[in-house]
């Protein structure tokens, strides 16, 4: 049995791409950590996000989805979290701004403990992304069958193309900030981590003023 048909497949993978391409915290999140350490930190930050978007599959596929949806409690807890989470990353921006270095700077000589700290924070950041939570939430769940068996592996199945199309546009954005922030220094780094700052701020005061619809 097929899990999917053609329409519906290539009806997901437009909503899907037009999801990724519009700006959010995910973008924001690629941009400020390519911004500061380059292509490569960017590339793991993608990473962290993408793990993030394949959770939020998992959880779909077992029903917790379905628990937001219809709790209003868990719901506006989910949503107030990802608000704070946001800004505190403002927050922690322009406090580094006004350092006048990056916020992991001072892991510099241990790369490697600094990949897997961008990685996890990418994660979190990922998981309390509220524009990838309501696309689980809301939209995903129109293109799930249950008739055609599997429903876990459907949730699975369009959570990981997501995923897939996600880390292609975070590839892209890596390479065009890891370049671009190079020519970024002194206080041309710190305008930028300030106007970061701004944005996750502007987005987690958003978020916390949203009414569920």
């Amino acid at each position: 049995m097929h899990l999917f048909d053609t329409t519906t497949l290539l009806a997901y993978l437009a909503a899907a791409l037009v999801l990724v391409l519009l700006p959010g915290p995910g973008t924001a999140w690629i941009l400020a950590q390519s911004f500061a350490g380059g292509t490569k930190r960017g590339i793991q930050a993608g990473l962290g996000l993408e793990t993030a978007t394949l959770l939020y599959a998992l959880a779909a596929g077992l029903g917790l989805s379905a628990l937001l949806a219809t709790s209003a409690m868990a719901f506006e807890f989910v949503k107030y979290l990802g608000a704070a989470y946001l800004v505190w990353l403002g927050i922690k921006a322009w406090r580094s701004g006004d350092a006048g270095t990056a916020p992991t700077d001072a892991d510099a000589p241990k790369p490697r403990a600094s990949g897997r700290s961008v990685y996890l924070r990418s994660v979190v950041t990922g998981v309390l992304n509220p524009k990838v939570a309501l696309f689980f939430l809301a939209f995903l769940p129109q293109f799930v069958h249950p008739e055609r068996g599997w429903v876990w592996l459907q949730f699975f199945v369009l959570g990981a193309l997501l995923a897939v199309i996600g880390f292609c546009n975070d590839l892209f954005l890596s390479f065009a900030a890891g370049r671009f922030g190079r020519r970024l220094a002194g206080g041309a780094g710190r305008w930028t981590q300030r106007a970061t700052g701004t944005l996750f701020i502007g987005l987690g005061l958003r978020l916390a003023m949203q009414q569920r619809g």
